[in-house]
């Protein structure tokens, strides 16, 4: 009886292991695809930077600003059709998610398809409002495809 009790414990110690060393290998490899505010505001006043605004329509509807050179383009789009975003030049994409999942996404895409030159934005336009950066109002029409 104790003995399967012990296997039980050991099991789930195991299992539990397993999936935190999966969690922190996730997160490192993340950190050397992603770029903090502060960076990004640097690295564009010295360097051509491609940024990309992968909002879902609906965020973009509820948050009407854009990062000052950023160009909009739809997650879906993006997924559908990769090129979309240059392999050849450095570039950022962000969205609004808490969690950037939509920029995450997208980057797990471009990644898979071999771009080296592409990072998210941490903490996507709030954080980059959050800083004090600028932003000017987005007045382009778009469609509210939220497939």
């Amino acid at each position: 009886m104790y003995l399967i009790g012990i296997c039980a414990v050991g099991f789930f110690v195991l299992v539990f292991g397993l999936i935190r060393m999966r969690y922190l290998r996730n997160r490192r490899e993340l950190e050397k695809y992603s770029i903090e505010p502060e960076a990004l505001h640097a690295l564009m006043a010295t360097k051509e930077v491609l940024l990309f605004d992968v909002r879902q329509p609906l965020d973009l509807l509820a948050h009407s600003e854009i990062i000052p050179g950023a160009t909009r383009v739809p997650p879906k789009d993006v997924l559908e059709q990769a090129s979309l975003i240059p392999k050849e030049k450095d570039s950022v994409i962000y969205c609004t998610c808490v969690s950037e999942k939509t920029s995450r996404m997208i980057l797990d895409k471009a990644r898979a398809l071999n771009f080296t030159r592409i990072k998210f934005l941490r903490g996507g336009l709030d954080g980059w409002k959050a800083k004090g950066y600028p932003v000017e109002v987005y007045d382009k029409p778009f469609h509210l495809d939220t497939a």
